[in-house]
């Protein structure tokens, strides 16, 4: 199972999780590394997984200040953009290798998300790449975070 977290502001993915299972309480530890290393989005975009419907992360959620909007179940076109996102790292990353060990998993998502953050230009941005885009435009932004 994987988490992946990109923001809608310049579609840099800020972290991708592997790991057998996601609870909210290892959610809650992503989000407090997030919060540390980029900020917290205002809104957090996602669909009805119990990792984000357990009364832990939405009490932490609130507490800090961050909203969350749920998609209806069985409509995840209603979350496109992080389904779309999705498809792209199963087609580049998970379906390229046969992986034995969560670390080779990790080292091959780790690797693959520095690629699309500094080196793929998104033609939604001008054909830059995220942080190319985020330096761009820095303190500009309220993000919306998708999960």
């Amino acid at each position: 199972m994987s988490a992946k977290y990109p923001s809608d502001f310049n579609r840099e993915t800020m972290h991708i999780e592997v790991d057998t299972s996601i609870s909210s309480a290892h959610l809650i530890r992503i989000f407090e590394q997030l919060k540390h290393s980029h900020g917290l989005p205002q809104v957090l975009r996602t669909d009805n997984g119990s990792e984000f419907l357990g009364e832990a992360f939405v009490s932490w959620a609130k507490f800090n200040g961050m909203s969350l909007r749920y998609i209806q179940p069985g409509k995840p076109n209603q979350n496109a953009y992080i389904e779309r996102f999705n498809r792209t790292f199963w087609e580049e990353v998970l379906d390229q290798h046969l992986f034995t060990r969560l670390d080779d998993v990790r080292e091959a998502a780790s690797g693959w998300m520095i690629g699309y953050n500094q080196a793929r230009p998104h033609d939604a941005l001008g054909h830059l790449t995220p942080t190319e885009y985020r330096n761009h435009l820095a303190g500009n932004s309220t993000f919306e975070m998708y999960a």
